[in-house]
């Protein structure tokens, strides 16, 4: 596990805020923000395999396109083994029409089905297999993958975690620097926490470079998780 961490400073110098007429002076404050970013390794794949089909019948056009998704299906499922989860993620059934030059209305020619299967797939070394079988058993779409991670909120919140505790050593760097002394905390503010993953692969591409070297596409697209805190607190005097 690899954490990056990067670090941002702003002072915000209030050391002569005044009060209410005739009242006490507010407290100086010092103000920091940081930044901590952790960097994972993916646990989970997403891969969409799907089947088009075209026919001049919607009935015929939608007929084939269930029978051959019911073969990729199948030839999905023993490849990526009893821990995988097959849902729908996308089905369409449009029209095909021919377009005239004169003018004349569009006709209908014939109709086009598409349905994609999303595949969550948690044994990355599948991957190669599920694509593999997919193809050999009728997928016709050029789809993609995207990784992910099976619990992403952990990764929030030790980034998080990260950050305000070297918002903390932040401030009170500043605060000796500055011949002070930090009284108390006014206010803590997060002010983002942002999962990037890597952006999709065309799979056909990617397969082919995991059978080449297979760590580098799980190795190479670590997922990064980047929190934000600013801080606020109050300064005196030594």
């Amino acid at each position: 596990m690899k954490h990056l961490f990067l670090l941002a400073l702003l002072i915000v110098p209030p050391l002569a805020l005044a009060g209410p007429a005739g009242g006490a002076r507010a407290p100086a404050t010092v103000q920091v923000s940081a930044q901590a970013t952790v960097s994972r390794a993916p646990d989970r794949v997403y891969i969409d395999v799907g089947v088009k089909t075209e026919a001049r019948r919607p009935q015929v056009a939608a007929a084939d396109n269930a029978g051959r998704l019911s073969a990729v299906i199948a030839a999905v499922r023993k490849a990526a083994g009893p821990g995988a989860r097959l849902r729908t993620a996308d089905y369409s059934l449009v029209p095909q029409y021919r377009y005239y030059n004169d003018g004349k209305a569009p006709t209908v020619t014939g109709y086009a089905v598409t349905n994609v299967v999303r595949v969550r797939l948690d044994d990355l070394k599948r991957i190669g297999a599920v694509i593999d079988a997919a193809g050999a058993a009728g997928a016709n779409l050029q789809q993609n993958l995207r990784f992910a991670l099976r619990d992403p909120e952990a990764a929030r919140v030790q980034a998080l975690s990260q950050a305000a505790r070297r918002a903390r050593q932040a401030a009170g760097a500043l605060a000796r620097a500055l011949d002070l002394k930090i009284v108390r905390i006014v206010s803590v503010q997060q002010t983002g926490v942002a999962l990037v993953p890597p952006g999709p692969i065309l799979y056909p591409q990617a397969i082919r470079a995991q059978r080449m070297a297979p760590a580098t596409p799980i190795e190479s697209s670590g997922i990064r998780v980047t929190a934000n805190v600013t801080l606020t607190v109050a300064v005196a005097p030594r």
